[in-house]
């Protein structure tokens, strides 16, 4: 199968060799869209939705008021048909800056409603939140309680995106964690709950419990639970009563399982959700003073810059994780650092450096575990580093070469990993068809798909998603046929689910 060299006349994107058209099948939906007219925004239900950032009830007015099928708003947002219609239902958000723009801008948004999107943030708390998060202030314990309570859905927090932080702010917050002197923690409360060690360790027990329930069944099964476990760490921070000691085993406690918590959160699609909960992950692994901690939140911040923020961060946050373990026995997370900071560079179009960066990682990876590598970090091995590889590969537009290290991947990669498993062989079956392999994308696809029943896993789905998009432009190729029927019917299931 011979890869077009053309381009779309719309987008720029590549267009597929199977497409005798100027524009790529995305563009052309839009192109035939219908539009939401000014009329079905102008009634006060959907002003106060919008004021309210309910955007599932803002689609369902908006729908109701335009007869638009959610096909027409998929055209129109370039969201898939499924996120549209879990969106709608509520089991879905819009969880980053990006996607709400998208939306409203392909639901076109009249310019004189752009101040009722803005209400949320005409509130003294936010802004008191806001600077409290700011990463040029000390770092106190008081300003690390207050960033988990907004993390967790405290008392001051409100919807943010516009108010996010951006990439330049989020690097110098992962930089300043390198720097700030660790704050003092003991906290003698008079009526204040006595925090023990036997406490602790069973929250831990806990934290630990929930890492393996999402290895195996995704992250939408234990999200909320990990949630509500956090908000009780964050609760005796607050107003426990501990000394020192314990008061820095309860901030690594805490910082362990935010960190997860925040990982069920960015998996389940809640991107500044999860960016929140990654940064205060950062503040109490900084405040428990234990430096492995520290450099594992700052490789969820990295995963986070290079899925959905800016890839720059990525780069600076695992770079400033593997600085803060130079004197640590810990190959492996050196090795998870080391992808994280591949993929930022992919991301970047960086190819050397991505492969340097992965080079070292294999050889770190190659030494197997060492004297400090924490316990939680036991899904690093030579299939994890193969697969990240592949992914590499794939964002360089190098599909060939993603394909050879996805399938390598497969033959390593732990079969009771059934989520990560799936993940790549769903990018392996979008690798094969970009290399022009359709046999072999319908194969692997097919095998993917016969994985992920029971999966509650954004990403899961959102690979998914790309995979069948790639099936679809080449629908005319017969060896993809099976991949399309089965591919299609799965995804209905998911986005009923």
């Amino acid at each position: 199968m011979k890869v077009s060299d053309r381009r779309c006349t719309k987008c720029g994107n590549a267009l597929s060799s199977y497409n005798t058209d100027l524009v790529c099948g995305p563009c052309s939906q839009f192109q035939s869209a219908r539009r939401v007219p000014d009329r079905a925004w102008r009634s006060p239900e959907v002003h106060r939705a919008l004021a309210a950032w309910e955007f599932g009830e803002l689609l369902r007015l908006l729908r109701r008021r335009s007869s638009l099928s959610q096909q027409d708003v998929s055209a129109l947002t370039g969201f898939h048909q499924s996120f549209i219609s879990n969106l709608e239902s509520g089991r879905r958000a819009l969880g980053s800056r990006d996607a709400i723009f998208n939306f409203l801008n392909g639901m076109d948004l009249p310019a004189d409603l752009r101040p009722v999107l803005l209400a949320p943030f005409n509130d003294d708390r936010r802004r008191a939140a806001a600077e409290v998060l700011d990463p040029a202030l000390p770092w106190t314990k008081d300003r690390m309680v207050t960033e988990l309570e907004v993390a967790v859905g405290g008392s001051m927090k409100r919807r943010s995106v516009l108010t996010a932080l951006g990439g330049a702010a989020v690097s110098q917050y992962v930089l300043q964690s390198a720097i700030a002197p660790t704050e003092a923690l003991a906290a003698e409360r008079p009526g204040g709950a006595p925090v023990t060690l036997k406490m602790l360790q069973a929250m831990q027990a806990i934290t630990d419990e929930l890492r393996e329930s999402d290895a195996s069944s995704g992250s939408g099964a234990v999200a909320k639970a990990a949630k509500q476990h956090l908000q009780v760490l964050v609760g005796w921070l607050s107003s426990g009563d501990f000394d020192e000691r314990i008061g820095k085993r309860l901030a690594a406690v805490t910082a362990d399982t935010a960190i997860q918590t925040g990982w069920y959160t960015f998996d389940s699609g809640k991107h500044e959700e999860a960016e929140r909960l990654f940064l205060g992950a950062l503040r109490a692994a900084h405040a428990s003073g234990d430096s492995r901690l520290r450099a594992g939140a700052l490789s969820f911040v990295a995963i986070h810059g290079y899925s959905v923020g800016d890839p720059r961060t990525a780069v600076t946050a695992a770079r400033t994780g593997q600085q803060s373990i130079n004197d640590q026995d810990a190959p492996a997370l050196q090795a998870m650092l080391l992808t994280r900071q591949a993929r930022g560079h992919a991301r970047l179009r960086e190819e050397r450096h991505a492969l340097a960066a992965l080079d070292e990682a294999e050889a770190l990876c190659a030494r197997g575990g060492g004297e400090d590598d924490p316990h939680w970090l036991y899904w690093i091995n030579e299939g994890e580093i193969l697969g990240q590889r592949g992914s590499c590969y794939l964002e360089l537009g190098r599909p060939a070469e993603a394909a050879s290290a996805f399938d390598a991947a497969r033959d390593v990669l732990s079969r009771d990993e059934v989520r990560t498993r799936a993940q790549f062989l769903s990018r392996a079956a979008t690798a094969q068809m970009r290399a022009g392999d359709a046999d072999a994308g319908c194969l692997v696809g097919l095998e993917a798909l016969d994985l992920v029943q029971g999966i509650k896993s954004a990403r899961l789905d959102e690979n998914l998603q790309n995979m069948m998009a790639e099936a679809h432009q080449l629908r005319d190729a017969r060896p993809l046929r099976p991949l399309i029927e089965q591919g299609d019917a799965v995804m209905k299931q998911r986005a009923m689910a």
